[in-house]
């Protein structure tokens, strides 16, 4: 048993509201602290505690940015099965039908890179200002 565990002999036992217990959970759960008593010893004992914060705006980024790379990895995939048919071409018509598949994947990459870029540049507005 560790020197922390074996000093930690006394108890306190206390009594809430179902609304307090809720409030003093809520204020818990943002903490990291990683046991209610241990949240509880730093509260009654004025000790410093340290909470996690969520910052809206990234997590808005940071769902968009990983739907944009899902987007772009099947952007990808594609692109990468189209070269594989060109190697395996061999008649003029079938490499003009390439051509214009691949013209295409060119197209719809461009779009996702100019949104990527659009929605950093929205980000980096919003975090600067």
């Amino acid at each position: 048993m560790s020197e922390t565990k074996s000093r930690l002999s006394k108890w306190l036992h206390i009594r809430l509201k179902e609304e307090d217990y809720n409030r003093i959970n809520k204020k818990f759960s943002k903490s990291t602290c990683r046991k209610l008593s241990e949240y509880a010893r730093q509260v009654l004992l004025d000790k410093v505690i340290i909470v996690n914060q969520r910052n809206q705006s990234l997590d808005d980024f940071m769902t968009e940015m990983i739907k944009l790379r899902n987007e772009l990895k099947a952007i990808g995939n594609n692109l990468n099965q189209s070269v594989r048919k060109l190697h395996t071409l061999n008649q003029i018509s079938e490499f003009e039908t390439w051509l214009i598949v691949n013209e295409t994947y060119q197209r719809i990459l461009a779009e996702k890179v100019d949104e990527i870029k659009s929605k950093i540049n929205q980000i980096s507005d919003k975090w600067l200002q």
